[in-house]
Formats: structure tokens, sequence, C-alpha cells
């Protein structure tokens, strides 16, 4: 049995629009504040409903780890998110 703990999840909410980014904005931050270690891993599974804003929330939450020196980790991103993340051509900033 490996000693190595998984890392653990935080997951992102089913809808991220602009009418709802800043109040997921401030939850996210909450929760990922809270989380140990050097990693962050961002679960995007559960999102159905999102725009342009997602790429911004994402953006931040980036910039808020990198000040407390963690990185970010996406997981189980959806293709259109992937599509816009590359449309804006942050992809090397958010790693999947």
């Amino acid at each position: 049995m490996s000693s190595m703990k998984p890392l653990v999840a935080f997951a992102l909410p089913e809808q991220l629009t602009m009418q709802v980014a800043a109040q997921a904005l401030v939850q996210l931050r909450e929760g990922l504040a809270q989380q140990p270690g050097p990693t962050v891993v961002l679960d995007a599974e559960a999102m159905r409903v999102f725009d342009s804003s997602a790429v911004a929330v994402l953006l931040e939450l980036r910039r808020v780890l990198l000040t407390q020196g963690k990185t970010l980790q996406l997981h189980h991103i959806p293709q259109r998110l992937q599509d816009l993340v590359s449309l804006y051509g942050v992809s090397e900033l958010l790693p999947a």
C-alpha cells in the first residue's frame, strides 16, 4: 500500500456564467484556501452551463494560488471549456 495520499479534487459548480461568477469566485476562493499541499485540483466534471466568465474565474483562482505558492490543476474539463481556454490563448496557464 502506497503512503502517498491522492490529490483531493475541489469540485467546480454546475453553472459558471457571468450572472454567478462573482459569487462563485468568492466561494471557490474560500474553499481553495482550505486545500493543503502544493497542488490544488479543480474537478470540472459537474460543469454544464458556463461562458467565458468561467475562464476568467479559473485564471483568477490560478493567480490567487500562485501568490500562496501553489499550483492549479484541472481535471475532467468539458470539451467546450477546453475550446474556450484555447480560444483565449491561455491553455498553458490552465493545464489539464
